[in-house]
């Protein structure tokens, strides 16, 4: 080698040295992005070993070293919402400054969960949004701002997002999730607050993918665990069936005959099924960043025969298991209760009660959606009506707006001779359109349920079943598919329930 090659060499692993040191920031923390309010502000990234880094954002100064990893942190002083700012990070041993620009201070919502939350503006193939087309030119929205997370599954917790944030503009919202857009535009008008969604859905989609190992074992969940063998056994079965087949394929070219295009394993979720995969890769990467709170819209998958019993456990455990890894307290959780669609089965129903009975969790809050689903599709088209559901309880359980955002909800069944009385919280002025009501159904001892007679009794409903002389229990709506509606004055409905505990 000679003497100028080694100069350049030199200089080449110089210039490498220099690249690798210096100062980064994460993804999460990109030009547009919000920082929530009023709360300590978060400010992490890498650099080199023991760099004396410096951040500075309006008007505050704070500085850190990063450890022997390159990793380093510090947190600024609460803002109040405002903006908007720059952010510069000044490292000891780093060229050029890092800088971000156009940075709001606001309340920032994660939106995740599976198909449902997934469906953005644009709409699905065979499922468009309600007045799509007007919804997306209408969506820029300055004081909204995005960040849509691609898919990614991974074995190992991952500390870096994949994508930054975004202006709502009709070209960003198009493809963003329509729930978690409706409802950051109503709180956006209404609370006069910067709003910042991240979107991290994956359509079909079960609980427990979302979920951290740590927390699948903290909870001792063995439903879990053996849906986690299930999916193993059908991978082993898929790698069998796809180097058969591939020896299938290869005959028939052989032969000069045609081979088949279509898929032949229906079962392969791209590992979104394996527990703690999407957590990993879609979750893990924001718990440094403040939030306000979630929406979530997610358990059509968990109604399936081996989860839905286990969903009661499998829910809130997930939502316990994300604030511990957030570390930022008991913060606001808001999910949907799952719409109807035709299916005939107790799985929607044990979905349905798993999420009402969850709000006995501290900071959780539902939205009944039972009426504005669609019988023959999973994806019904009205997505406005589901997030401003959401969002009157966000207003009213978070923000301490006077809307009266609640849903009819079950408080206690008693039994009078033969009838059944539901008692309901938040039911002034109940009504329904069918009278007497249909989708009741009650039980005696025996845990039989027969389908029943009701009529709305002021704030009860009064429920009788001929077939039932000792009626014992009481439920509503327990069928993927419903029917029949009761809401409250303020046009919210009633959910699924069941006084069976």
């Amino acid at each position: 080698m000679n003497r100028n090659t080694l100069v350049s060499f030199a200089l080449l692993s110089l210039g490498s040295l220099s690249a690798a040191a210096e100062v980064r920031l994460p993804n999460v923390l990109s030009d547009h992005a919000v920082l929530q309010r009023s709360r300590p502000i978060h400010i992490w990234g890498t650099g080199a070993t023991q760099e004396t880094v410096t951040v500075t954002f309006h008007g505050q100064t704070a500085t850190a070293t990063a450890n022997a990893d390159g990793n380093w942190e510090l947190w600024l002083r609460p803002e109040e919402a405002g903006g908007p700012y720059e952010l510069t990070v000044t490292g000891s041993q780093s060229s050029v400054p890092v800088k971000r620009t156009d940075l709001l201070i606001g309340d920032v919502w994660f939106a995740s969960g599976q198909s449902n939350m997934e469906f953005p503006l644009k709409g699905f193939t065979g499922a468009p949004l309600l007045n799509g087309d007007k919804e997306i030119a209408a969506s820029t929205q300055p004081k909204i701002r995005l960040l849509r997370e691609r898919k990614r599954t991974s074995t190992v917790v991952q500390s870096d997002a994949q994508d930054t944030w975004t202006l709502c503009t009709p070209e960003t919202a198009k493809d963003f999730s329509a729930v978690g857009y409706f409802f950051s535009r109503e709180l956006t008008q209404e609370e006069h607050v910067p709003i910042g969604v991240i979107d991290s859905t994956w359509g079909g989609t079960p609980a427990h993918a979302w979920m951290s190992g740590e927390g699948i074992a903290y909870a001792n969940l063995p439903s879990v665990a053996a849906d986690a063998a299930r999916i193993a056994i059908d991978q082993g079965r898929a790698d069998t069936l796809k180097a058969r087949y591939a020896a299938e394929d290869a005959a028939l070219k052989e032969a000069g005959k045609e081979v088949p295009t279509h898929a032949r394993l229906s079962y392969d979720h791209s590992g979104s099924w394996t527990p703690s995969t999407l957590y990993n890769g879609m979750v893990a990467p924001f718990t440094k960043f403040g939030i306000k709170g979630v929406i979530w819209y997610q358990g059509e998958t968990d109604t399936a025969p081996e989860r839905a019993p286990y969903y009661a456990r499998v829910f809130p455990a997930m939502i316990q298991d994300w604030r511990r890894q957030w570390g930022q307290g008991t913060f606001p959780f808001l999910y949907v209760q799952i719409s109807n669609f035709g299916h005939v089965n107790d799985g929607w129903g044990q979905v349905r009660e798993a999420q009402r009975r969850t709000l006995e969790l501290g900071q959780t809050g539902m939205a009944v959606t039972l009426d504005v689903g669609n019988h023959d599709n999973v994806h019904p088209s009205d997505k406005q009506t589901v997030a401003h559901r959401l969002a009157m309880v966000a207003r009213e359980s978070v923000y301490g707006e006077k809307v009266q955002g609640e849903s009819p909800t079950f408080v206690q069944a008693t039994q009078e001779g033969g009838t059944m009385r539901v008692w309901l919280a938040h039911a002034t002025g109940l009504h329904s359109e069918m009278n007497p009501l249909s989708e009741f159904e009650v039980a005696g001892e025996d845990h039989k349920f027969s389908p029943a007679e009701a009529t709305i009794d002021g704030e009860t409903i009064v429920v009788k079943a001929a077939a039932v002389a000792t009626p014992r229990y009481v439920r509503y709506a327990w069928n993927g598919g419903v029917d029949c509606y009761v809401y409250n004055g303020k046009g919210l409905p009633l959910g699924t329930f069941t006084s069976e505990r």
